[in-house]
């Protein structure tokens, strides 16, 4: 039985399930790095090989009866990450990173209620941090602390560590929070300097996380 925790490759797709739909499969988009779902598409055998083929996520249109790359005419490309197969074969996950709003309505999700929640809204946060970075206003606090260069970052992520660890004895949980928010966003803003994603620093934890675990079975 294949692993269905490693992404779909072309010499696996043979085995889903097409003949349900009469060659088509639903295709779930989401973004590799919030989280969000962005739009709900379908593919065939030739969109899915095309797909993977190109790293341009590519669908089939039913009302024109054609193979259509998102983005084809407005720019708002969907890289691939990766596709995952559900556990019947009969649906895909598509994981992408977009450039630009998905939706053909200028919204970045075509489910206007999606945007994330907990921790993957810290993909948002650097979103803001970039697009910060490319304006041309001087009055911005993110574009004169990238302008200073990471040694300036890096003092401010050391006061705002200590401000962490004197909320953790002096305030209550609100003032722990607003602390680490300042924290995240200084984060945010060095891995906007150095080309960082989020994900860099969670692959290091997963990976830990198994190191440990695998340690822990043979123990």
């Amino acid at each position: 039985m294949r692993d269905r925790n490693a992404p779909l490759s072309a010499d696996a797709f043979d085995a889903l399930a097409w003949a349900k739909m009469d060659g088509l499969l639903p295709a779930i988009v989401q973004d590799g790095a919030s989280g969000r779902v962005l739009m709900l598409g379908y593919m065939d055998r030739a969109a899915l090989a095309a797909t993977l083929e190109t790293r341009r996520v590519t669908f089939f249109s039913r009302s024109r009866q054609r193979l259509w790359t998102k983005g084809e005419s407005s720019g708002n490309l969907l890289n691939l990450v990766a596709v995952h197969e559900d556990c019947d074969g009969d649906a895909l996950l598509v994981i992408a990173d977009p450039v630009g709003p998905t939706c053909h309505e200028g919204t970045a999700s075509c489910f206007g209620g999606s945007e994330p929640a907990g921790p993957a809204w810290l993909a948002e946060l650097s979103a803001i941090v970039a697009a910060r970075a490319g304006l041309a206003d001087e009055t911005s606090y993110t574009r004169k602390l990238l302008a200073r260069g990471p040694e300036r970052i890096a003092q401010k992520i050391g006061e705002e560590g200590v401000e962490i660890a004197l909320a953790a004895v002096t305030r209550d949980n609100r003032g722990i929070a607003e602390e680490t928010a300042d924290l995240l966003y200084h984060l945010a803003v060095l891995f906007e300097a150095k080309g960082m994603r989020w994900e860099e620093v969670v692959a290091i934890l997963r990976e830990r996380h198994a190191e440990r675990s695998s340690a822990t079975a043979s123990s």
